[in-house]
């Protein structure tokens, strides 16, 4: 799991370097973000979390392995992207993508199924994701073949954003942030089992509207806008802001929803072309993407690099990766808003400064040594 942290990270770092220098396409340097770095960790973060939500053993190494085959299918992705590869390969990547989704589902539903009384509802996000995940993968071959690809594309990207990545981070949000400052949120599971159903929806019309129709987006992009924000709020009223945003990993964890709950009601807007898509697109990165992941990495890398009881090893960790959060949770929410104004090279240097500094907290962390046996 921790190489899956860091492969992330990686594919973080790289892209806006690659997309800024004209070294990949910008559309290239994006999948190299989201096929090669996000969704592995995407679904290697459920296959984290199933088991413990459903209260079973750890998964078979045949579908351990699953994160693995995503990443590597992402590289002939990115090629096609830039023109290297044939065009023809996204096909088959899109087929395999959405074998690796539909073979996720399924060994969710088993493992609720043979829950020992009622599993966690945060499972039922990581479906639901996972379906979304799937629709967009079933919009390429039309989009390749020239079937109103402008429809197609934008279906494919808000399905993807919203769907996979939105719904993935909101059902594990509640229950990841008050884990990282060590205080239960009785609401966590109440919360996540009555909203998946205004969300899904949520996620439904903005891409549907995305493509057809754009009043349609104002409606999801409200609503989901409405769900990211109230989920802060809670957390503000419960842990109060001091709390929050006194942790090194929830105060970015904590940036990163209400930057998502943000960027809905902006993204929402652009179809009323108030906003150019290149900026909505890397400000979703930077003040969603970023924060979200730095924060998740640093709760989550030192429980995954050393298992089992908590050590001082892992604590040592821990304390190292969280020492800039704070500055992350400020840096990369400013650089979304420059790339929403329309100031690239503003946010690029914002999100380069956060990216060294989380660079530079891992890099520390991972020169922990293992505890003495």
């Amino acid at each position: 799991m921790k190489l899956l942290g860091l492969l992330a990270f990686l594919s973080l770092l790289l892209a806006p370097a690659l997309g800024a220098s004209a070294v990949l396409a910008p559309v290239a340097a994006l999948h190299v973000a989201f096929a090669i770095g996000i969704l592995p960790l995407i679904f290697g973060a459920m296959l984290h979390f199933v088991p413990v939500l459903t209260r079973s053993a750890g998964p078979h190494r045949a579908i351990a392995a699953l994160p693995f085959a995503a990443a590597a299918n992402g590289l002939p992705v990115v090629l096609a992207m830039q023109g290297i590869l044939p065009r023809s390969m996204l096909h088959l990547a899109a087929v395999f993508d959405l074998l690796l989704a539909l073979t996720l589902i399924v060994w969710m539903v088993r493992r609720a199924r043979r829950t020992l009384g009622a599993p966690h509802p945060g499972w039922r996000w990581y479906a639901a994701a996972l379906s979304m995940l799937a629709l967009a993968l079933l919009a390429v071959p039309p989009l390749l073949s020239g079937i109103e690809p402008g429809a197609l594309r934008l279906f494919h990207l808000h399905a993807n954003t919203a769907g996979l990545i939105g719904l993935a981070a909101l059902g594990t949000l509640p229950v990841l942030l008050p884990t990282a400052l060590g205080k239960p949120d009785p609401q966590a599971a109440p919360w996540l089992r009555r909203r998946l159903f205004v969300a899904v929806v949520g996620v439904l019309f903005l891409a549907t509207g995305a493509a057809l129709w754009w009043p349609l987006t104002l409606v999801g992009g409200a609503v989901l806008g409405v769900l990211a924000l109230g989920l802060f709020a809670h957390w503000w009223r419960v842990f109060g802001a001091a709390t929050v945003f006194a942790d090194g990993a929830a105060a970015p964890l904590a940036a990163a929803t209400a930057g998502f709950g943000l960027l809905l009601f902006a993204g929402a807007l652009h179809g009323t072309r108030l906003f150019d898509a290149a900026g909505m697109t890397w400000a979703f990165v930077a003040g969603f993407l970023l924060p979200l992941v730095s924060g998740a990495l640093s709760q989550l890398l030192p429980v995954w690099r050393f298992a089992g009881p908590n050590s001082p090893a892992r604590q040592e960790m821990r304390r190292r990766l969280v020492r800039c959060g704070r500055w992350r949770a400020g840096l990369f929410p400013m650089a979304a808003l420059a790339f929403i104004l329309g100031a690239p090279p503003l946010g690029l240097s914002l999100v380069a400064a956060g990216l060294l500094l989380f660079a530079a907290d891992l890099f520390a962390a991972l020169r922990v040594p293992p505890p003495a046996r």
